[in-house]
C-alpha cells in the first residue's frame, strides 16, 4: 500500500494544511523555551506529536510513519550520535591523564583574555573542524574546549553554536553546496561563487557579535583591531576560495588563515585591559605554567591527529573506500573498500521504501537505513581516541571506565538526538515540511526576502544544511523561476539562510548540552540563542532581497 504526499490534506486547504504542519514546530520551541522540559521529554513528545499529526491529519499509513521515525533514530544514532560520543570521549581523555591543563596553559600563553580565546577556539577552530567533518563534532569539541578552558558551560555552548553560523554551508568538505547540484542541475562552483557572496559579509560581523554578546560594547571596542583580523582574514578567505576553487576548502583554508592570522598578530598586540569573567580575580594576573614545546604538541595530539583523520576521512575518494564504494585500482584503498563494504549496511526501511509517493515529482521516494560504520566521521575520531590511549600511556582499564562514564554522561542527550532526527522524518515523509515550504513560495515578489526563511526552517528541522539544500533545493529553483530572481541566487539563499538555524535546531542544541555538561538544561541554551539565530537570518533575508533587486552585480 502506498501513500502519495497530499500538501491539501486539511480542508483541501494548502494555508490550513500548513497550520496543522507547523504544530510540532511550535509545540517543541514551547516544550523547551517556555514549560522547560529537559530535551529528551520534549524530543520525544514533539515526534508523539508528529506521528499523530502524520496518521490523522495528512492520511498517513501507521506503519509508514512509525517505520520513518525508526529510519530517522536510526539516523540519529550514525552518524550523529556516534561522533557526540567519539567526541566528548576524546575530550574526557585529555582531562582524565592531565593533559588538558597543559592545553588550557598553551592557549592562555597566547593570551589570558576571554574575547580573544573565543575567537581562537569558538570561530577560527570551530570552523575548521566544521570544515573538515561537520555534523556536530564542531560544537562539541570546540565548546568542551572553552569549558575547560574556564567558560561558563552556558556561553561555551552558546557561542560555539553562533560562532559555527559562518563555515556551515561548506562544512564536511562542501557536502552542503554539492548536494544541491544532483536535483538542480547547476554546476556546485556556481552555487559556491554565490554562497560565498554572501556569508563573507556575516563571517566579518561574526567575531564582532560573539565579544559583543560576551561583553558589550565597550569591551567589544577595545579588542576591535584582534575582531578585526579574526573576522576579515576569514572573511576574504572565505570569499577567494568559494569563487576561485569550489565549496570544499573554503572553511579549512578561511579558519587556518584566521586562526594563523590571530595568534601572529597577538604577539604583537594585546589589550590594554585583560578581561576576565567576574568569577575570576580582576586585578591578580593567571599564573600560566610555562611547558616545553614537546608537552605542548603532545597534549595536542589528540586533536591535531583527530584533524587529520577526520579531513582524511572527507577526501571523497578515501571517502568512497571508506563505504566501499571505490573501483579504482590502487592497493591500499581496494583493501579499505573491502572492509567498509563489510561495515556498510543500507537495508530498506519497511513499509517506507518506494511506499511514499512524491507530491511534487509523483514519484516513489527510496528509503534505506544508512550505516556506515567505518566510513562516518565518529569511526575517525573513535581512531583517534583508540591511538591517544598510547600517547598518553593509559591502561585499557583507565580507558574503558572514561568510555563508560562518557556514555553514562550522554545517555538522555542522545535519546533527544534520535527523538528529533526521527521527528524530521515523520514530518519529511507526511509531506509537512514541503506544505510549509509551498506557503513561503506563494509571497511573489517578497519570495527573494523569504527565500532564506525555508533554509532556516529546513536546518531547524533536520539539523543539516545538507538535508535542508536537498529537501528545497529544487523548490527554490523552480519558484524563483516563476517570480523573476536568478535560480543560483535562490539555492545560495536556502543554504546560507539555513546556517542560521543551525544554533536552535534540536540536534545542535543536543549536541552542544551533551559536551558541555547541561543535559536537562536545554530549554535555557535554546533561550540563549533563539535571537541572535532571528537577528542573523534577517541579515541574510535582507542581503539576499538586495541582492535580487538592487545588488544584481553580485550574482555570478
Amino acid at each position: 500500500m502506498t501513500f502519495t504526499q497530499n500538501f491539501t490534506a486539511v480542508g483541501d486547504s494548502l494555508w490550513w494544511t500548513a497550520l496543522v504542519a507547523i504544530i510540532p514546530i511550535l509545540y517543541f520551541f514551547w516544550a523547551l523555551a517556555i514549560k522547560k522540559m529537559k530535551g529528551h521529554i520534549a524530543g520525544l513528545t514533539t515526534l508523539l506529536i508528529a506521528l499523530i499529526l502524520a496518521v490523522v491529519a495528512f492520511d498517513m499509513p501507521v506503519k509508514t510513519a512509525v517505520m520513518s521515525a525508526s529510519q530517522g533514530a536510526v539516523y540519529g544514532l550514525v552518524p550523529i550520535a556516534w561522533i557526540i560520543v567519539t567526541s566528548v570521549f576524546l575530550y574526557n581523555i585529555t582531562v582524565r591523564v592531565g593533559q588538558f591543563d597543559i592545553i588550557r596553559s598553551s592557549v592562555l600563553s597566547i593570551t589570558e583574555d576571554r574575547r580573544i580565546q573565543a575567537l581562537l577556539v569558538a570561530f577560527s577552530f570551530g570552523a575548521f573542524l566544521e570544515g573538515a567533518a561537520g555534523f556536530g563534532a564542531p560544537v562539541a569539541i570546540s565548546a568542551a574546549l572553552l569549558v575547560g578552558l574556564g567558560f561558563n558551560p552556558l556561553y561555551a555552548a552558546g557561542l560555539c553554536l553562533i560562532a559555527n553560523t559562518a563555515p556551515v554551508a561548506f562544512g564536511a568538505i562542501g557536502i552542503p553546496i554539492i548536494a544541491m547540484e544532483g536535483p538542480t542541475g547547476i554546476p556546485a562552483l556556481e552555487i559556491s561563487k554565490m554562497v560565498g557572496r554572501q556569508l563573507p559579509i556575516l563571517s566579518i560581523f561574526i567575531p564582532f557579535f560573539l565579544v559583543f554578546i560576551m561583553t558589550g560594547w565597550k569591551k567589544t571596542i577595545e579588542v576591535l583591531p584582534a575582531v578585526l583580523v579574526s573576522g576579515i582574514t576569514f572573511a576574504v578567505t572565505q570569499f577567494l576560495s568559494s569563487n576561485f576553487l569550489g565549496p570544499e576548502l573554503p572553511d579549512v583554508l578561511s579558519a587556518l588563515v584566521s586562526l594563523v592570522a590571530l595568534a601572529v598578530f597577538m604577539k604583537f598586540w594585546q589589550p590594554k585591559t585583560i578581561y576576565r569573567f567576574k568569577s575570576e580575580e580582576q586585578t591578580a594576573t593567571l599564573q600560566v605554567e610555562k611547558y616545553s614545546a614537546g608537552k605542548i604538541f603532545k597534549a595536542w595530539s589528540p586533536f591535531i591527529l583527530l584533524t587529520a583523520l577526520i579531513s582524511l576521512w572527507g577526501i571523497p575518494t578515501i571517502k568512497t573506500a571508506l563505504t566501499g564504494h571505490y573501483e579504482g585500482s590502487n592497493a591500499i584503498l581496494s583493501a579499505v573498500n573491502s572492509l567498509g563494504k563489510f561495515l556498510t549496511f543500507t537495508p530498506e526501511v519497511p513499509f517506507v521504501n518506494n511506499q511514499i509517493i512524491d507530491g511534487m515529482t509523483e514519484l516513489p521516494i527510496a528509503a534505506v537505513y544508512k550505516l556506515e560504520l567505518l566510513g562516518a566521521a565518529g569511526t575517525a575520531i573513535f581512531i583517534a581516541c583508540f591511538i591517544t590511549k598510547f600517547i598518553f600511556g593509559m591502561s585499557f582499564k583507565v580507558w574503558g571506565q572514561t568510555l563508560f562514564s562518557t556514555l553514562n554522561e550522554i545517555k538522555f542527550p542522545i535519546v533527544t538526538i534520535c527523538a528529533v532526527v526521527a521527528y524530521a522524518y515523520v514530518t519529511n515523509a507526511a509531506g509537512m515540511m514541503t506544505t510549509l515550504a509551498l506557503v513561503l513560495a506563494k509571497t511573489g515578489a517578497l519570495f527573494p526576502f523569504f527565500s532564506p526563511v525555508l533554509g532556516w526552517l529546513g536546518v531547524f528541522i533536520t539539523g543539516s544544511d545538507t538535508s535542508a539544500n536537498v529537501m528545497f533545493a529544487k523548490l527554490q529553483q523552480v519558484t524563483a523561476g516563476h517570480v523573476g530572481m536568478d535560480p543560483v541566487l535562490a539555492l545560495a539563499a536556502n543554504s546560507s539562510g539555513g546556517v542560521t538555524g543551525k544554533m536552535i535546531s534540536p540536534q545542535s542544541i543536543a549536541v552542544a548540552a551533551a559536551a558541555v555538561g547541561l543535559v536537562g538544561r536545554e530549554s535555557e541554551l535554546l533561550r540563549f540563542t533563539l535571537k541572535y539565530s532571528i537577528i542573523l537570518l534577517l541579515c541574510i533575508c535582507i542581503i539576499t532581497f538586495l541582492q535580487s533587486n538592487v545588488l544584481g552585480w553580485m550574482v555570478p
